[in-house]
């Protein structure tokens, strides 16, 4: 438990940070499973257009650590050969 005033003040600021990071987070998984989602119906308009709203998601949650950097890179490579993949099945 925190004893001086300014742990206790940290504690306060931890516990606000944590309620934005979880909605942001949860903002993200929401926008990376769209794609996830159309990829696997095999639609790749769909996906193309659920990506240009999930890759600056990722990069923000990287930006404000809520991800590592190289996770969230990670991520849009890894969704982007997915779709990419798509098109030459067509």
């Amino acid at each position: 438990m925190a004893n001086t005033t300014s742990a206790k003040k940290a504690t306060r600021k931890i516990a606000r940070r944590t309620i934005v990071n979880k909605s942001r987070r949860t903002q993200m998984r929401g926008a990376v499973r769209t794609v996830e989602e159309a990829i696997k119906s095999g639609d790749r308009e769909a996906a193309l257009k659920a990506m240009t709203r999930a890759e600056p998601e990722l990069m923000q949650a990287a930006q404000r650590n809520i991800i590592h950097k190289n996770n969230a890179s990670r991520k849009v490579s890894r969704l982007a050969h997915q779709i990419a993949k798509l098109a030459k099945q067509d």
